[in-house]
């Protein structure tokens, strides 16, 4: 009984010595991201399902501000500005326009990829890599709520720009979705409409408004 009392306590106190740092290191993240005016990424992103033999490999970029972005991917636009979404497809002369209910989803959305961390999960350390002679360390998330559609989802961490490198989200169906970041630029000069709508630009699109 003793013995197990023993590794019981260095059990807890591993888990707790392990929380405090995956906390310490979100919390850094955290901050840097936070003092930024705005961030620019291009990433890659990638779906992947072994038992439904699906793998899909796209890339494309976002410019973030606050909570209002302009995401290119898959030949759409997305263009929040921070009341209204604006789905732009070029291809199909279409624009759908919606009010923002990403909350409601377990989606990690551009203006919450940096910052979904800070509430609703459990959080451990996880492996550390070197990728490219850049070390990366790996938080382990898994969503507090029990009906939640992710397993959990491991972020990886630059530990000198105290960037986040890449996201990796296993879901309970077995999908899993990994978004790497291959360039992180802050603070760029933006144009001051740039997260604005312009219907004179699509007069002859198809508008689609959603309630």
């Amino acid at each position: 009984m003793k013995k197990f009392l023993t590794i019981l306590l260095i059990t807890l106190s591993f888990s707790a010595f392990t929380q405090n740092n995956a906390k310490a290191l979100l919390n850094e993240v955290s901050t840097k991201v936070k003092s930024y005016e705005n961030i620019s990424l291009d990433f890659k992103y990638t779906l992947e399902n072994i038992s439904e033999n699906i793998k899909q490999e796209t890339k494309g970029d976002v410019i973030m501000q606050g909570d209002k972005y302009r995401l290119n991917i898959l030949g759409v636009t997305r263009l929040f500005d921070g009341k209204t979404m604006y789905s732009i497809s070029t291809e199909d002369e279409e624009v759908t326009i919606s009010s923002d209910n990403d909350e409601e989803s377990d989606a990690i959305t551009p203006s919450k990829m940096l910052s979904f961390y800070e509430e609703g999960h459990t959080y451990t350390i996880d492996i550390e890599q070197n990728i490219n002679g850049r070390k990366i360390q790996y938080v382990k998330l898994t969503p507090i709520d029990s009906n939640s559609e992710i397993k959990n989802i491991l972020l990886g961490i630059d530990t000198q720009t105290k960037h986040i490198y890449n996201l990796i989200q296993v879901g309970k169906n077995g999908t899993k979705t990994t978004l790497t970041v291959n360039s992180f630029k802050t603070n760029e000069p933006l144009s001051k409409t740039l997260f604005t709508f312009d219907t004179n630009k699509y007069k002859d699109y198809y508008i689609n408004k959603l309630d």
